[in-house]
């Protein structure tokens, strides 16, 4: 008699967070001497950090910025985007007076609330450091947009090789 199968539980991972497991190799090392013998370059850190970033715009927004720039300065990482306003939100930010530049600036804030989550982890993947806090702005005016990430510590780097 064949013994039925039990379901197994399912979890709703978000396609970012899919793909973030995806790269991953084994795991997230946990302490600073699990670090990995080879490490990135700072350059190379901010450049994994850009593309995520960016990723996640496409995913929860829709659209990706038009240019965004990481920044690692020690145990501080600013992520700087422009162009990320959609056409919908650009008509809502100057055309509604301050009632839209607020509202926009509310859902954007939301959605940078509900990420959170998929956010410090591709953080974490890239930089190899617990994310300590996050903080945001929009700028409805100019269509930039800031986010900056307190870590644990400074990430390990290895100087770039120059030629």
């Amino acid at each position: 008699m064949k013994v039925p199968e039990m379901p197994t539980k399912t979890t709703h991972r978000s396609p970012l967070q899919q793909r973030l497991d995806s790269n991953r190799r084994d795991s997230i090392p946990m302490a600073r001497a699990d670090y990995p013998m080879e490490t990135k370059t700072q350059g190379e850190v901010e450049a994994q950090v850009s593309d995520a970033i960016r990723r996640y715009s496409l995913e929860y927004i829709g659209r990706g910025p038009h240019d965004v720039h990481a920044h690692l300065i020690g145990d501080l990482l600013v992520v700087r985007m422009s162009g990320v306003l959609t056409v919908a939100e650009q008509h809502l930010a100057t055309r509604s007076g301050d009632k839209g530049r607020v509202l926009v600036k509310q859902i954007r804030g939301r959605l940078i609330e509900l990420a959170r989550p998929d956010l410090v982890a591709a953080i974490r993947i890239c930089t190899l450091c617990d994310v300590i806090s996050m903080h945001h702005d929009i700028s409805t005016i100019t269509g930039e947009e800031i986010i900056v990430f307190t870590l644990d510590g400074s990430p390990t780097t290895r100087p770039c090789k120059r030629k």
